[in-house]
């Protein structure tokens, strides 16, 4: 299966890029999500804002989902059953 990537710009967050992450969904169970430069702030400011990103999709998606924050990059991931969080 292919790895489906997304990118994050300088409109932000906006519904039909969750929308389109949640057709996304349907088919795959990883899905990669970049966040371009025009997208975030410069320095550590940058990295904060990549975290709210991720935070705010995970909550518009729902509980089945998990999200990893590498750099500039997110990673999502669909299981089955809600995971059990710490």
């Amino acid at each position: 299966m292919a790895l489906v990537q997304f990118q994050i710009g300088k409109q932000g967050l906006t519904d039909g890029f969750i929308k389109s992450l949640e057709t996304c969904f349907k088919t795959n169970n990883r899905v990669k999500v970049y966040v371009l430069k025009s997208g975030r702030p410069d320095g550590k400011e940058g990295k904060t804002q990549v975290e709210k990103y991720s935070k705010e999709i995970l909550e518009k998606l729902g509980k089945i989902y998990t999200a990893k924050t590498i750099g500039f990059t997110i990673n999502f991931k669909k299981w089955r059953k809600p995971p059990i969080r710490k």
